[in-house]
């Protein structure tokens, strides 16, 4: 992709499942995202990998921030469809932002890391256009693919989710997380991984 990050999405929008127990899952993703979210403080937010925008409305609505800017690769970000009309949004890679140094208080990269061909550069940058903390989060395996299995979802991939390059277990991804600064909290509502640090 002539030197940018090849980003991998996933089919489907997980937030809109009509399965019960997946439904469960979610929106304990979604509390757990959003009171991290507030604990920060921030008032500057930027956002990559935003897609539909559920995850933009959720950290917008518990912060309320004087600036927010979403950020993702896909159309869907400056769409009418987008669930956070409030925030700004803007097509834009993870790996090459067009912003100024620390302009976010707060960078949130929820369900994007795993789309990378290479996370490692994706979190040089947000660390450079971050000023004080990362809210990050990733599936956590091989819990992930054990329950894609389970409800017999992607069998013939062993549970692997189409668009997911790049796996994590727990202390592997706060290994990753920590190249940004020190991990402060770490919270595992199944079956996700998600880590607030703060830029050393």
């Amino acid at each position: 992709m002539s030197g940018r990050e090849a980003i991998h999405g996933t089919y489907g929008d997980k937030y809109t499942s009509k399965n019960p127990v997946a439904r469960w899952m979610v929106q304990g993703f979604l509390r757990t995202i959003e009171k991290m979210a507030r604990s920060t403080g921030a008032h500057r937010v930027l956002e990559v990998g935003a897609g539909e925008g559920e995850v933009t409305r959720r950290v917008f609505e518990a912060l309320r921030p004087s600036w927010y800017l979403a950020s993702d690769l896909t159309r869907g970000c400056v769409g009418a469809g987008f669930r956070a009309p409030a925030a700004r949004c803007a097509l834009l890679s993870a790996d090459a932002l067009p912003l100024r140094d620390g302009v976010a208080d707060l960078v949130v990269a929820c369900e994007v890391l795993e789309h990378l061909d290479d996370p490692r550069a994706a979190l040089a940058e947000l660390r450079r256009v971050g000023s004080r903390w990362l809210l990050a989060s990733v599936p956590r395996e091989p819990l992930w693919r054990a329950l894609n299995l389970v409800r017999l979802r992607y069998v013939g991939d062993l549970g692997d989710t189409p668009g997911h390059v790049r796996h994590w277990t727990r202390s592997g991804f706060l290994e990753l997380v920590s190249a940004f600064g020190r991990v402060e909290e770490v919270r595992g509502p199944i079956p996700w991984t998600i880590a607030l640090v703060r830029k050393s």
